[in-house]
């Protein structure tokens, strides 16, 4: 019985580890992620802070720049707490095997006095003549044979545990040898966010020496970006117009089908008639290919790629702010690296390639959901063409200087919030 709970204790302790581990490596590969990103975000602000006038792409970089630092800071405390539970767990792991090692101990010198007290065979012999019958003297045998046997096998097991209790002590001394290292880089990463603040700060003083040309230019921007909408708008809803139109003339050439069928078996026509599409939902999902494309689209929610291998959001989706003014937001901004690769998301077939302000903008139809990717700098496929999962379709093109790419999802004439779509 003893033997078994000692085995419960140390088949729990390696449970416990391994699910550490794999908490801890979830949480490196956060933080070694967005470390990339806090990289990619200082290059792209040196790139626009080159220049002597302010930009947008400047502001959103360090407003990036400041997210994923607090974000950093915040994965590396989740670590530390996690680190702290498992340095408490080892700890009393390591006074328990003490005890039960202490206990195993005193158990083994009892059955070494015993042992001593029958240390010849004379002793033995003695101990099984004195049976009763032969029945008694075959269990003594017995018993002394088990005897023995047992004693070998707690030898082997005080000799385990204490191995057990030794590569304890190492991983508490490695654990705790971690959070040092992770303490160093929490100081590193508030430092570097306090500098971040700063040019932040410094930023802002130069705004507003420049807020005039400052408020232009962000004028400029949202009149093309109400255009681009408008376009993509107009996209979609002649995509759903031709879907409609569609399905409504397949369902009228069911109907002469069936009055077809009836008059030639000299039975009276049908009164019921085929279903037309009612909603916009209804008409993109008319054909059973569209119908399952979309399901499967759906069916990715929360794992759907990113458009670029590498990036980091800068505009969210919906109402935001600029120069005092609300302004809306159909989806949402990435800032990545120069002439990345943009990437369809998901399967489907190109619906829309059109060019504005010497950019490109793809829309791509997914049975009722459309992605959208606006201002490619480049483009290699074209209308009709049919896109897998990550295939590239372009090159992200830049704007004040940085590297950026609009991303949008809509089901039907309805914006979604990307993010809640894209896997993390």
């Amino acid at each position: 019985m003893k033997l078994n709970k000692a085995l419960l204790l140390v088949v729990s302790l390696f449970f416990c580890v391994s699910a550490f581990a794999q908490s801890s490596k979830e949480l490196k590969r956060k933080k070694e992620a967005l470390q990339r990103e806090i990289e990619l975000a200082q290059r792209n602000l040196n790139k626009a802070a080159s220049g002597k006038k302010l930009t947008l792409g400047q502001i959103n970089a360090i407003k990036a720049q400041i997210r994923l630092r607090q974000e950093k800071i915040s994965t590396i405390n989740s670590e530390m707490k996690s680190l702290d539970h498992q340095i408490s767990e080892n700890t009393n792991k390591v006074h328990n095997l003490k005890g039960r090692l202490a206990d195993l101990k005193k158990e083994y010198a009892g059955m070494i006095r015993f042992a001593q007290r029958n240390r010849n065979s004379y002793d033995k012999m003695m101990f099984i003549f004195a049976a009763k019958d032969f029945n008694q003297a075959y269990k003594r045998i017995k018993y002394l044979q088990q005897f023995g046997q047992y004693r070998k096998k707690q030898a082997a097991y005080i000799q385990g545990t204490e191995k057990q209790l030794s590569n304890q002590i190492v991983v508490l001394d490695k654990d705790l040898k971690n959070k040092g290292s992770l303490l160093k880089e929490q100081e590193s990463e508030k430092s570097k966010l306090d500098k971040n603040r700063s040019e932040q700060t410094a930023v802002l003083n130069k705004l507003s020496k420049q807020e005039r040309q400052f408020k232009q230019d962000i004028q400029k921007k949202r009149q093309q970006q109400a255009s681009i909408d408008r376009q993509i708008s107009a996209a979609i809803a002649r995509e759903i117009a031709a879907a409609r139109k569609k399905a409504e003339e397949e369902a009228r050439e069911r109907e002469r089908l069936a009055e077809a069928k009836a008059k030639a078996e000299n039975k009276p026509s049908p009164t019921t008639t085929a279903s037309k599409p009612k909603t916009a939902s209804e008409a993109l999902r008319a054909t059973p290919e569209a119908a399952k494309l979309s399901d499967a689209f759906e069916a990715n929610r929360g794992s759907l790629p990113s458009p670029v291998a590498n990036g980091y959001i800068t505009g969210r989706f919906g109402a935001y702010k600029v120069d005092q003014a609300t302004a809306m937001r159909n989806g949402v901004v990435f800032q990545t690296s120069d002439g990345a690769a943009v990437r369809a998301v998901f399967n489907g077939t190109v619906s829309s390639v059109f060019q504005q302000f010497g950019k490109y903008y793809i829309v791509i139809i997914h049975g009722e959901y459309f992605t959208v990717y606006e201002g490619l700098q480049s483009v290699n496929v074209s209308k009709g063409q049919k896109v897998t999962t990550k295939q590239t379709i372009g090159a992200a093109g830049t704007s004040d200087g940085v590297p950026e790419l609009g991303f949008q999802i809509h089901r039907g004439a309805t914006a979604q919030n990307p993010e809640s779509w894209l896997a993390r």
